[in-house]
């Protein structure tokens, strides 16, 4: 409690993203994996397809980068996150932290955040463990047979 004897709020709402510590901001991945699922965009129309088709490198128990430090040189179009591209990133799913306090929002009641546990994204059916294939385990040709926008 603070010495007015109010509760102090979480540094989610009092801190704008670019405010946030390093450690803040990786904290508000809920770990659902959304975003590190293969999407697809239609050369004729620009139009993007989420797939059900992980990357190589998602855990897809944990829903979790199995190599978060080294990501970005075994998959070189991984996105690095940062409060300057999230105007550029129209794609993160709706259910994201990052993009909800982007948009003023908050963050719903499964987040890890404030329900104070990692396994509420999994129970409410937020994250893509147990809906999703592999990358590795679906040949090229086949891609477009994963469309499924249920991760937007």
């Amino acid at each position: 409690m603070s010495d007015d004897g109010q509760d102090e709020k979480p540094f989610w709402q009092t801190r704008s993203l670019a405010q946030m510590t390093r450690e803040q901001w990786e904290s508000l991945c809920d770990g659902c994996g959304r975003c590190c699922l293969i999407k697809l965009v239609d050369d004729l129309t620009d139009e993007l397809y989420f797939t059900r088709i992980a990357c190589r490198l998602l855990d897809c128990h944990s829903c979790r980068c199995r190599d978060y430090e080294n990501r970005q040189t075994m998959v070189p179009d991984c996105v690095v996150l940062s409060p300057e591209v999230l105007d550029l990133l129209p794609w993160m799913p709706s259910t994201c932290a990052y993009r909800l306090l982007h948009e003023g929002k908050p963050l719903a009641w499964w987040h890890p955040l404030v329900s104070g546990r990692p396994e509420t994204v999994h129970e409410a059916g937020i994250s893509v463990r147990g809906k999703v294939v592999r990358e590795q385990d679906v040949p090229t040709d086949e891609l477009p047979d994963h469309i499924d926008n249920f991760a937007r």
